[in-house]
């Protein structure tokens, strides 16, 4: 009698690769980078570590995968969100809902990687730091295309302010249950929009509208 037992689906190298992502991320922000080790993480997925380190090489290119993954789908969802609004206080707005609920929802891993860790290799700083480079790219073209009569210099102070400000906000969110991912985006609007006032060509766009 022949079995009716379902044979299981085998993942694509896209699919398997998600995976390992997904767990390492979980991991890396559970444990910390130090105490991360490839054999939970391949344990965890149902994989051998040498099948692990063909995907990635190393711990540390499994981290800077994590990264690499992160930093793309932080702009694409923070870009997607402005682009469908339509006035520049909704374009902010939708950014930071966008960026901030992008946080919670990598609460963990977020934490760990902007409290940095000593025994990380080097290109996790230099990884960090070109994704807040193509976050800074992204605010700053916001900012001139809805704030014209802004110098450069304030242009560029201002994007390093909301940079800042946002992961420093993040945080301090993520300590406090209480605070949602839409109140942090309300604070860091509201705080931006005020600033931008001097040098936003219509004063009428400074006036709150519904959100």
């Amino acid at each position: 009698m022949s079995s009716t037992t379902p044979r299981r689906r085998r993942m694509s190298r896209a699919e398997r690769e998600r995976q390992m992502l997904d767990v390492a991320e979980e991991v890396f922000g559970d444990r910390g980078y130090q105490a991360t080790s490839m054999d939970e993480i391949a344990e965890r997925c149902g994989v051998s570590k040498p099948m692990l380190y063909e995907y990635f090489g190393s711990k540390d290119g499994l981290l800077l995968a994590c990264i690499g993954r992160s930093k793309a789908e932080l702009f694409d969802v923070t870009r997607k969100a402005m682009a469908g609004a339509s006035t520049p206080r909704e374009i902010l707005w939708q950014g930071m809902l966008a960026y901030f609920g992008f946080v919670e929802a990598h609460s963990r891993s977020f934490a760990m990687l902007l409290g940095g860790s000593p025994s990380a290799p080097p290109s996790t700083a230099e990884a960090i730091e070109a994704t807040r480079e193509q976050q800074s790219t992204l605010i700053a073209g916001v900012l001139t295309a809805f704030a014209p009569a802004a110098p450069a210099t304030v242009i560029e102070a201002f994007t390093q302010i909301i940079l800042g400000g946002s992961e420093r906000l993040a945080q301090w969110q993520a300590r406090r249950p209480e605070v949602s991912a839409e109140d942090a985006a309300r604070h860091m609007t509201d705080f931006c929009w005020s600033g931008l006032g001097p040098y936003l060509p219509d004063a009428a766009e400074r006036t709150p509208d519904a959100r």
